[in-house]
């Protein structure tokens, strides 16, 4: 390589002539948008090729938590590479396996005992469906067989997680490959009626959930929601009070709860986990992302004696659930899991993130007053503001503009990495950003909003 050639070019045109990405149009890399080679990183920052730094406001897909290259879950990687990578999990187990299991049953809500291990968020959502329908099947309801998902939900791309997701974009184009799930209408605050607080919206929508589960409820295995925030549906946040009778509704009716806490487990909402919001316990529990910090993919999915117990018979009941992964209990993963919680256990976490998201919350107020925000919403260390063509009707901007990939080049050009859903510019930086680096975030994003915006009418 020419020694003045830029390293970033080189190994950006070594990683296009072979390389797909996901969730991308690869045809963007071919014009304006850049493939950016990260060689490393420190805390919330990335480092390119070129040694440009850029602050991860988004935790690299929301799977980072405590900071890139973090010395204390790297240690405890690099001692169990030196004793065990991995092991078939049928019929064998290991240490970090049996204490993360530990762990997890510990900190998670009274009453998810049982702990069923996958290596991504979308495998531990086919997990939690199998799991149920599964365990109806095995107590002689052979017409349950049908799930409940909200309107604007996302649970992830297999196809059976895509089959309870609600996302235009991620599931028109698979549609004739996936199950139909009965929608019920998002408690989503945005969407409340003029006047009508959040827990009145919550607690409406409750009320269309009961008529569906009036008719359908024989037939429905499971209710499955993301607690408190919908991600990928646009960061779309509703009031606790909807978990909690939720709660009721599922026990009323006989049909499971599961709570997709992938994205919002380990402290995002200002809680370890959402669902403590609402003081209820779900029958399966969904968890990955932050559950290694961000160093490798591992899930779990939890849930109660009462379905473990649906499974446990004789060999010749035919009664076992059948699922497995290749990689299920890797003892790496579980050990940057297991030091990932180690530091919950041992540090304030959850109290400095109170800081930190009170501080972003202050500093994206002013933006409810711009012409082109409808809404700037919260819920512990995830914010969003939505952009918008005509802030008095609400009128969005069409998706072929495209206004968040500008907002998108803008962070790029000025080291922050924002990646808005559509029109939705949101934050989730890693929670070893200071107030001083949560301001950098903020002033890149604004000045990318008013780039953005500029020549709408």
């Amino acid at each position: 390589m020419n020694p003045n050639e830029s390293r970033n070019r080189a190994l950006a045109a070594r990683d296009l002539r072979h390389l797909w990405h996901p969730c991308t149009q690869m045809h963007d890399h071919a014009g304006a948008v850049p493939m950016l080679p990260i060689v490393r990183g420190e805390g919330p920052w990335l480092i390119d090729a070129d040694g440009k730094r850029y602050l991860d406001g988004i935790s690299s897909w929301w799977t980072n938590l405590f900071g890139h290259a973090n010395p204390r879950i790297g240690a405890a990687l690099k001692q169990q590479l030196d004793t065990l990578e991995h092991v078939i999990f049928a019929g064998f187990t290991h240490e970090p396996a049996i204490e993360l299991a530990e762990e997890l049953v510990r900190i998670t809500p009274a009453g998810l005992d049982r702990v069923f291990l996958a290596d991504n968020g979308s495998a531990a959502i086919e997990v939690a469906l199998k799991m149920s329908f599964h365990y109806w099947l095995n107590q002689g309801h052979r017409e349950k067989t049908r799930f409940i998902a909200l309107t604007g939900s996302y649970h992830g791309e297999t196809l059976g997680a895509l089959s309870v997701s609600d996302v235009a974009l991620y599931r028109k184009t698979y549609a004739p490959l996936l199950l139909t799930p009965f929608l019920a209408p998002s408690p989503d605050a945005y969407e409340a009626e003029p006047g009508e607080s959040p827990e009145a919206c919550a607690q409406r929508r409750l009320g269309e959930l009961r008529v569906l589960l009036e008719r359908h409820a024989h037939e429905t295995c499971a209710v499955i929601v993301e607690p408190l925030v919908q991600c990928a549906g646009g960061m779309r946040m509703y009031h606790p009070a909807y978990l909690t009778g939720l709660r009721a509704l599922c026990d009323e009716f006989k049909v499971h709860f599961i709570a997709d806490e992938i994205a919002v487990g380990f402290g995002r909402t200002g809680t370890l986990f959402a669902c403590e919001q609402a003081g209820v316990a779900p029958d399966f529990m969904c968890l990955s992302k932050g559950l290694t910090g961000g160093f490798l993919p591992l899930s779990a999915v939890l849930t109660t004696t009462p379905v473990y117990e649906a499974f446990y018979a004789e060999y010749s009941a035919g009664k076992a659930f059948l699922h497995s992964h290749s990689y299920t209990g890797n003892p790496l993963a579980c050990r940057a899991a297991l030091a990932t919680l180690a530091i919950f256990r041992d540090e304030p976490v959850l109290e400095r993130n109170r800081v930190l998201a009170a501080h972003l919350a202050s500093r994206l107020a002013p933006l409810r007053d711009h012409p082109n925000v409808a809404d700037v919403r919260q819920t512990g260390m995830i914010a969003a503001v939505e952009l918008v063509q005509d802030k008095l009707t609400r009128r969005p901007y069409a998706a072929d503009e495209r206004r968040g990939l500008r907002v998108y080049l803008h962070g790029l050009e000025h080291g922050a990495l924002l990646r808005p859903l559509g029109n939705v510019v949101y934050f989730m930086p890693p929670y070893v950003v200071s107030e001083q680096e949560i301001d950098l975030l903020v002033d890149v994003a604004i000045a990318g909003i008013e780039r953005a915006v500029a020549g709408s009418s």
